[in-house]
């Protein structure tokens, strides 16, 4: 599944810039001297939570009667061990057990690297390159006594690993998806003060931003100064989409150059990472004096947001969500359902170690809301041929209702 951050990594790579496209009139970029380094008080995720989460894993293996779960490189993998490792033909991956040590499976090769970078207690298993990383897979199993036990796969494992697992002909392979998700989808305290800290750093970049803008400045610009106000704040710049005038009614742009003017409709759809932590905002706002239609869409947005976080309560089904906001631009005349113009995505997703993570805002997602989950909230309004707003913020569900990382939009003139 491809993410925002890889969405438009990828467009940027490709030498397709969203909502811009062609080289524009550089404009002079404004330094960022003064701005405070936000994360300078950031704590990382101990290795006491890290073997924390280990233990929740193994016990919902033993309910279930699962042997372990392989995790390959990826958020997942960091969640569990602290292990931050790309993924490439040549399988690095961690063999969770029910019960035991935890055993990272690696090229010999990269086994200083492992080991440097590895944060819990762990069994490091080599192959070299004549060797199969499955048979040692299997043997790790054999070895902590589930030889013939089911084993789990984290859910984003890629197919060969899966199929090279089967090959050995020991164990059944299932899905881990639910089992990873019991885990990371309730987020504890350590885990939201490293969110709310990237949420404070993209804010601040965005206010910077904001004061900033000058006529004649192409999304490449923007993006380039949000990009360097988020560094300079402390964090490590994910996404600065950057959607201008008729760009903004497509939520991730076109390839027309747009560059501002007055009036223009600005959309920036931000983000950074902070110690594996991400944060993810909106703002949306006109240079220069707004039309009636363009406040009245930003005023419908905002009260959107509102209805998403009124509706939120424990238990309710997030699938509720998304049908609430949506029910009043229906009745506000948008739509209906996902028609344009009107809101074509989902209210919202949920967010932590990944930009994108379940569960959804959307209908088809009945799972329950959790104290400890956290989610965006974001349902623009976008009319193809003119523009569109969108409004974003991240919030967390509490035991008495959600709770904002960032504040909602004031208003038009005072977005951030």
């Amino acid at each position: 599944m491809l993410s925002k951050r890889a969405f438009l990594s990828g467009a940027v790579a490709s030498g397709v810039v969203v909502a811009s496209g062609v080289k524009a009139q550089t404009q002079t970029v404004t330094p960022t001297q003064g701005l405070p380094n936000l994360a300078a008080g950031a704590t990382p995720i101990s290795v006491a939570e890290r073997q924390a989460r280990i233990a929740r894993l193994q016990e919902q293996m033993q309910r279930q009667k699962i042997a372990g779960l392989l995790i390959e490189g990826g958020t997942s993998l960091t969640y569990f061990t602290g292990l931050r490792w790309g993924r490439s033909e040549r399988v690095t991956a961690a063999l969770i057990p029910a019960r035991g040590e935890v055993v990272i499976v690696t090229p010999y090769f990269e086994e200083s690297r492992t080991r440097e970078t590895l944060e819990v207690p762990a069994e490091v298993r080599t192959w070299n390159e004549d060797e199969s990383p499955y048979a040692l897979i299997a043997g790790a199993l054999k070895d902590r006594g589930a030889a013939n036990g089911t084993l789990a796969v984290e859910g984003t494992t890629r197919y060969f690993i899966i199929d090279g697992l089967k090959q050995q002909g020991a164990f059944e392979v299932v899905s881990g998806e639910a089992l990873v998700a019991v885990c990371r989808r309730i987020k504890s305290p350590a885990e939201l003060a490293l969110m709310q800290t990237a949420n404070d750093i993209t804010l601040a970049a965005l206010r910077h931003v904001h004061a900033n803008i000058k006529v004649g400045m192409a999304s490449r610009d923007i993006a380039a100064l949000m990009n360097d106000a988020t560094r300079v704040l402390g964090g490590a710049p994910e996404f600065a989409l950057t959607l201008l005038n008729e760009a903004s009614a497509y939520p991730h742009g076109t390839k027309t150059p747009q560059t501002v003017c007055e009036g223009s409709v600005i959309l920036m759809d931000c983000g950074c990472a902070l110690l594996d932590y991400e944060s993810d905002i909106t703002r949306t706002w006109v240079y220069g004096e707004a039309t009636a239609r363009q406040r009245k869409v930003w005023d419908t947005v905002r009260r959107g947001q509102e209805i998403v976080l009124e509706t939120a309560k424990v238990g309710v089904p997030v699938a509720k969500l998304d049908a609430a906001v949506r029910a009043f631009y229906d009745k506000e005349g948008w739509g209906p359902g996902f028609t344009l113009p009107g809101l074509s995505h989902r209210a919202g997703h949920g967010i932590g170690m990944d930009g994108h993570e379940a569960p959804y805002l959307v209908g088809n997602d009945p799972t329950p809301l959790e104290a400890g989950m956290c989610f965006s909230d974001e349902p623009g309004l976008y009319i193809p041929g003119e523009f569109g707003v969108r409004l974003e913020d991240c919030w967390y569900m509490t035991p008495t209702g959600p709770k904002l990382f960032s504040p909602l939009a004031r208003s038009l003139e005072d977005p951030i």
